[in-house]
């Protein structure tokens, strides 16, 4: 009755497997390291709860997996809400259909809990903030929104149709170590390259809540403990915001640097998809 976590070498993935294994779980690990490392399970694997599985979830093989687990982290997934614009299907691929798959391999073996990790993007450019769970029109302006909303749904479906239970999670902006995108990685290495320039995209007022990656998984387990509805669904944040040039700020500062000229591209919001202001509500959780 240990968990399967898909997408367990990523960024988030890896940290909830950190967790697990010291709650003495047992845990095996699908991830087709396409944006993970094994490196970032380095803490888990010497404690010999963690087995690994390098399969794709598009793929076949790994369903058997699932047997006998007591529930399934559901985190693969294609992160880059930017690239989800441009190239739409494998965001689609990855995440609506990789879903879709994960809740099939789950009512064939018969597992009934599942943890689905979605986004704060699913509320669009909501008129309520800070933003409640039960807010709607849900209206995503990003296909990595949608796909997500779209997982959210047939969850949902999943959970009442064949009897499921489910812990839905929408995340502001997370952050910290072994993070490989997003603003502050995008930032740190830009200066890395050209101390003395900064490209920011947008007006860099787009003003957004972060998270640390450790409070995250602690927000997600204390929930998973405690809700036990057949579908729960949790905002998981911050109760503060910063805008994009206060992180460029902030950056600027932590590598010591001085006299950086800022370049902004323009406009509202940094890409086609981008929520200039998101701060979620977290009063349910």
């Amino acid at each position: 009755m240990g968990a399967v976590v898909t997408g367990g070498c990523g960024f988030i993935g890896s940290h909830l497997v950190d967790a697990l294994a010291k709650r003495g779980e047992e845990v095996a690990v699908i991830d087709n390291l396409s944006t993970g490392s094994l490196g970032n399970l380095a803490a888990s694997l010497p404690t010999g709860r963690i087995t690994f599985h390098r399969m794709d979830l598009n793929g076949g093989g790994w369903e058997q997996i699932l047997e006998g687990a007591g529930a399934v982290y559901h985190l693969a997934a294609d992160p880059d809400v930017r690239m989800s614009g441009l190239q739409p299907e494998p965001v689609i691929r990855n995440n609506l259909l990789a879903t879709a798959r994960v809740l099939e391999a789950m009512r064939r073996q018969d597992v009934r809990r599942l943890v689905f990790t979605s986004t704060s993007t699913v509320y669009g450019e909501a008129a309520v903030i800070p933003t409640p769970e039960d807010y709607t029109p849900l209206e995503p302006i990003s296909v990595y929104a949608g796909s997500k909303l779209a997982c959210e749904a047939l969850i949902s479906a999943y959970c009442h149709t064949y009897g499921m239970q489910a812990w839905i999670f929408r995340f502001a902006n997370i952050i910290g170590e072994r993070s490989n995108h997003g603003v502050i990685w995008d930032f740190v290495h830009k200066l890395r390259e050209n101390p003395r320039s900064l490209e920011i995209l947008g007006d860099g007022k787009q003003a957004k809540s972060y998270l640390e990656v450790r409070e995250c998984v602690r927000a997600m387990l204390h929930a998973m403990d405690r809700a036990q509805d057949i579908y729960n669904v949790y905002n998981i944040g911050s109760e503060d915001w910063i805008d994009v040039k206060g992180i460029a700020d902030i950056v600027v500062a932590a590598l010591g640097l001085s006299g950086v000229e800022y370049r902004f591209t323009g406009g509202d919001r940094g890409w086609a998809g981008d929520v200039p202001r998101m701060l979620l509500s977290v009063g349910r959780l």
